[in-house]
């Protein structure tokens, strides 16, 4: 099932022409139901949770450095696609650093309330519309004790190339969907049990070491957009209005900056 190419314009790779134009992908890639996992920790990572792979597309040595999949392609009928870097890099249009990109089936979205089963810890991305903060704030959720992850309506896609690779593939670790409508979605929180607290410079705003010392046993945090924040339906419809104690002069962190420390002081203990 292993194919040469050495036409960029190949009707056979439509899945991976032109990755850097961002409007294009977050328009299409849903309608098609497909999503890009690039790297080898990536791609594997993908597979382990499930994910089934369309077709792959490798520079020549990965064909070494990942032969169990090639082999597995084969007898799946998955076809593998091996070019020069010239090649690839006139179709994707991004030159490949590590080496190996698999288009992969996306699955189906599920019901919030079905992630929100027995979890007591839930991230809320309110429109966030950058790829690197989304999955940076995966990574994060996965490795601070964070349950679950909603993504609103506007909320940039968590699949997306980009997001996928900066989470390190923890996008297919942590269970998530979207809540849509929001910020209606708050009540959909709190019939499922959850005190909803939203991270915002807010004058009524409580410190976060005070949430901390005494904290709900399931709570949604709620971070909002790069630059204008929390919608303010949100900050309204919120439990509890929160804010991270900051020194030196500075008033806020970078949303995926401010998602580390809130998971990590708001982590659940035992005992």
């Amino acid at each position: 099932m292993v194919t040469r190419i050495e036409d960029p314009k190949d009707d056979r790779l439509q899945d991976y022409f032109g990755l850097t134009d961002v409007a294009l992908r977050r328009r299409t890639e849903p309608e098609r139901g497909l999503y890009i996992a690039e790297s080898e920790k990536v791609i594997r990572r993908a597979l382990a949770a499930g994910h089934r792979p369309r077709s792959y597309l490798m520079a020549e040595r990965w064909l070494t450095d990942l032969a169990d999949l090639v082999e597995q392609a084969g007898r799946e009928g998955v076809p593998v696609y091996v070019g020069e870097h010239d090649v690839i890099e006139a179709m994707t249009g991004f030159h490949l650093h590590r080496g190996a990109l698999a288009s992969m089936q996306r699955p189906e979205q599920v019901p919030p309330e079905e992630v929100l089963r027995g979890a007591t810890r839930v991230a809320v991305l309110e429109d966030i519309v950058d790829h690197t903060n989304v999955g940076a704030a995966f990574r994060s959720a996965a490795a601070l004790g964070v349950d679950a992850v909603l993504v609103t309506p506007r909320c940039a896609d968590p699949l997306y190339r980009r997001s996928v690779r900066v989470s390190m593939g923890t996008v297919f670790q942590v269970p998530w969907t979207r809540i849509d409508p929001w910020p209606a979605g708050v009540e959909v929180l709190r019939d499922n049990g959850f005190s909803v607290a939203a991270f915002a410079l807010s004058e009524d705003a409580v410190s976060l070491d005070d949430l901390a010392a005494d904290p709900p046993e399931r709570l949604a945090l709620v971070l909002g957009t790069e630059g204008d924040g929390i919608s303010r339906r949100v900050l309204e419809a919120a439990d509890v209005v929160v804010k991270i104690p900051m020194a030196g002069g500075v008033d806020s962190l970078n949303v995926a900056a401010a998602s580390a420390v809130a998971f990590w002081a708001l982590r659940p203990t035992t005992g």
